[in-house]
């Protein structure tokens, strides 16, 4: 692709030159509701995984066994997510990261729409779950190159000093898509139950295909990151854009910044998948109204929208690592009352707990990470390697959580100890992972390619 530094006109007219504070307003905006929006139909599935899928597309199966395939179902998005970040990472290195936000945009609003005109297997029998699932699979590939995406677009349009806030507010853009699904499908589980299964669960689903036209609109008024064009016209000058394939780059030159970057998203990751899913068909089962735990999970939640960014802003004066190492020892201690006030039967209680478990202890962890993983690769290779570590880390850390969950509590008959145990070990390796990894929170480059991002990001011996 040729680049030059000729003036040009449209949304992409200032990207050229540093940003100004016009390019950084529109960077974060953009990346914020477009996470939002893409995030918002991805985890409307894990919500409709726990209440509608089981009955609706495995009505042929016990009751126990239809959850765990819904969950499988639910498991296979993260599965899928890897190869978007692979894919979309590629692309984003040599053509830009506005141009592959676009198409994981319009990827995930087709098949979120999609699922909700999917018929059931009563109407269609098996071929239901398996176009299920393959819609799932697409998702997947969207979202795994949506995160990376709009997280470096923001953080690379940012002050040097402001780049772990920058990051994460796409990052809190997770948080707000989980909102307004849980918002919306809360509103028409007030249905009675047999219109809510028949046609009530389909309508969240496919209002996102508005909530898609007005972020693709959004989406091209932003320009493109000035530190990625940099970089390229830089690599044109060198003979050196083709040069290489950035998968393999990433895995033979920065494999130890790779691995340090999954398994400190394992923790934070984990307990995300966990409250999001598992958490609210235990506290049904524990004699809570489904309503009201919906309503308690969307506080929480709403609070954590904020929580995301101050942890993160926290970071860029204190450190990345400081902030993340407390907050894994913080969920290795809060998560053994968690789960007794979740499953207490009280409603103020249940609230506690999802507060101690989403803006406390599980955005201290993530709130700072958009930063943090992003200051491990070089621009050029950057959206593969973010997209990669952060792919990995949710696939490992939270698509397999809900199974995990479910089968800890069933060998458990009941008791939730051995969940408990098995997250203090996720908290345990992600805080080494933190630990080992050097401080780049506090790096006061100019606003250029931040200047730790060279390294494996790993405290030298």
């Amino acid at each position: 692709m040729s680049i030059t530094p000729t003036p040009q006109r449209g949304p992409d007219a200032g990207a050229k030159r540093l940003s100004d504070g016009k390019d950084r307003r529109r960077a974060l905006v953009s990346g914020y509701l477009g996470s939002t929006v893409e995030f918002y139909d991805f985890l409307l599935y894990g919500t409709a995984a726990s209440l509608v899928f089981p009955e609706l597309f495995f009505s042929g199966v016990p009751e126990a066994v239809g959850v765990v395939l819904s969950y499988v179902t639910l498991a296979v998005g993260y599965v899928a997510r890897p190869l978007g970040g692979v894919i979309f990472g590629h692309f984003g290195d040599r053509y830009g990261r506005k141009k592959m936000l676009f198409v994981t945009m319009a990827l995930m609003g087709a098949a979120s729409v999609l699922v909700g005109a999917l018929p059931g297997s009563a109407q269609i029998g098996v071929l239901a779950p398996v176009l299920l699932v393959t819609l799932r699979v697409i998702q997947g590939i969207a979202v795994g190159g949506e995160w990376a995406g709009a997280t470096l677009l923001g953080m690379e349009h940012s002050k040097a000093g402001k780049r772990g806030f920058s990051a994460s507010i796409a990052v809190s853009g997770g948080p707000s898509g989980s909102v307004l699904a849980t918002i919306v499908l809360a509103l028409f589980t007030m249905l009675p139950a047999g219109q809510f299964l028949a046609w009530g669960w389909r309508v969240p689903f496919l209002l996102s295909g508005i909530l898609v036209v007005i972020a693709l609109w959004l989406r091209y008024r932003v320009t493109e990151s000035p530190i990625f064009l940099k970089a390229q016209l830089a690599a044109e000058a060198a003979g050196t854009v083709r040069a290489g394939v950035p998968v393999v780059t990433v895995l033979r030159n920065h494999w130890k910044a790779v691995l340090v970057c999954v398994l400190a998203g394992l923790a934070p990751l984990f307990l995300q998948s966990l409250m999001a899913t598992f958490t609210l068909t235990y506290a049904v089962k524990s004699g809570q109204p489904q309503t009201q735990v919906l309503l308690m999970m969307t506080i929480s939640t709403f609070l954590h929208i904020f929580a995301i960014p101050a942890w993160a802003a926290l970071s860029d004066r204190v450190g990345r690592r400081p902030v993340l190492i407390a907050g894994t020892i913080v969920g290795l201690v809060v998560i053994w009352p968690i789960f007794a006030l979740v499953g207490s039967g009280n409603i103020w209680l249940l609230l506690l707990g999802y507060i101690m478990a989403n803006p406390i202890a599980q955005a201290m962890m993530y709130g700072p990470i958009g930063a943090f993983i992003s200051e491990k690769f070089p621009t050029k290779l950057r959206y593969t390697g973010v997209s990669l570590s952060y792919q990995l880390a949710t696939t490992l850390g939270a698509g397999f959580a809900p199974l995990i969950a479910a089968g800890f509590l069933a060998t458990g008959h009941g008791s939730t100890w051995m969940l408990s145990a098995f997250f203090g070990v996720l908290c345990v390796v992600s805080g080494l992972a933190f630990f080992v990894a050097k401080e780049t929170g506090r790096s006061n480059g100019a606003e250029s390619d931040p200047a730790s991002f060279e390294s494996d990001g790993l405290v030298k011996a």
